[in-house]
């Protein structure tokens, strides 16, 4: 036994150092071991490189395979191989405990490259009739096979003989990676005085690879105050602070730190009448996002007191800046002004705290006065004795 063992370890040594490569790039073909259906030759080292393009796996399966049985097939065998990966070995007529042949399984490649090395020895005594495998470019459905989340699409998947492509839901753009949805949104801007503004499909999550501006834009006097709903859920780092997606705000001369995580930023003073919110996001993530209420503070005006036969409208506790008052007067009284006769007047809450003008009284109308006096006309005695 131990003579044997020397023997085969001598073959071993003095066999060629070199393999035959053999380049395939058609999209099918057959591969077979020389020589077949007759025996193939000893010491033949040969591989074969099957490349397909982009886009398609490599179907492998046998018609035939008959090729020394070995231990572990450490003399003659067949070896299958994805790059450096190593998908199969086969050796022998039959699986064994220790050898297995290819039967009718179907080999697949998980690129579009695929090699097959066949190797034997010294020695080929019972005359094995080698093997013939057949070889043929599949498409892959990127759309369906979802292993690989580098190919999968943000919206819609899209697959082709040989590729796929992505597209993006209407008011989406499709990034530069052909892969990812994103969404322009830095023209928003907020005039009023108050509203809602939420990441983009909030509560659903927000759109990968993105950078939104919103901008509120409120007349000098006026404050913004922001208050953050509950719902809080942008990608965070347990030791970085937020370094993936965030939301920063800028108000004025002063900045607020970046937001991230799932604890809302809850209420922010801003002090400004301009606040300007950026949102950020990377090309990973599913997180739901965020919403938030803004309003708007002024200075404010003292409430000032209806004159006599008049109406203010409306009537509030408290007035603030921009907020109007209009002044009517009750049925034959009009608003003077000077020389003019108003039927009605507004006045305005300045941002100094004071309003726009004095609240102007109410007159009796000319009209009225006229007519008042045609009863003393008449009951003049002169007149009466003509």
């Amino acid at each position: 036994m131990e003579l044997a063992c020397v023997i085969v370890i001598l073959a071993q040594c003095v066999w060629p150092v070199w393999t035959q490569v053999i380049h395939l790039t058609d999209m099918y073909g057959t591969i077979k071991s020389p020589n077949f259906p007759e025996s193939y030759p000893k010491e033949t080292e040969l591989q074969w490189n099957i490349s397909v393009p982009d886009g398609y796996q490599i179907r492998l399966y046998f018609m035939h395979f008959d090729i020394e049985p070995s231990y572990l097939c450490e003399y003659d065998y067949l070896k299958v191989y994805s790059d450096t990966d190593e998908l199969a070995v086969f050796c022998g007529r039959e699986n064994t405990d220790t050898e297995q042949v290819p039967a009718a399984d179907v080999i697949m490649s998980p690129r579009s490259v695929l090699s097959v090395a066949f190797r034997s020895d010294f020695s080929n005594e019972e005359r094995y009739s080698g093997f013939e495998a057949h070889f043929s470019a599949v498409d892959v459905d990127e759309c369906r096979d979802r292993n690989d989340e580098d190919l999968v699409c943000d919206h819609f998947c899209h697959n082709y003989i040989g590729g796929f492509y992505c597209s993006c839901r209407y008011g989406f753009l499709l990034h530069s990676d052909n892969r990812t949805c994103k969404v322009e949104c830095n023209d928003s801007v907020y005039m009023e005085r108050s509203g809602e503004i939420a990441s983009p499909d909030f509560p659903k999550p927000y759109p990968k690879s993105s950078d939104c501006m919103y901008r509120i834009e409120l007349e000098e006097g006026f404050q913004i105050t922001l208050e953050f709903d509950d719902t809080f859920d942008i990608e965070d780092h347990p030791e970085v602070t937020c370094p993936y997606d965030f939301i920063k705000i800028h108000a004025g001369n002063k900045e607020f730190d970046p937001f991230c995580g799932e604890q809302s930023p809850g209420k922010i003073q801003t002090g400004s009448n301009m606040v300007s919110i950026l949102f950020h996001s990377d090309n990973s993530g599913e997180n739901l996002g965020w919403k938030l209420t803004y309003t708007s503070t002024g200075s404010e005006c003292s409430p000032p007191v209806a004159p006599h036969n008049g109406h203010l409208e409306p009537l509030q506790s408290n007035y603030i800046f921009k907020d109007h008052i209009t002044l009517t007067c009750d049925p034959g009284y009009s608003l003077r002004q000077g020389d003019n006769e108003l039927e009605h007047y507004q006045i305005e809450c300045q941002r100094d705290g004071k309003w726009s003008s004095d609240v102007p009284l109410c007159k009796k109308k000319e009209s009225q006065r006229r007519r008042r006096s045609l009863p003393s006309i008449l009951t003049n005695p002169i007149l009466s004795s003509l």
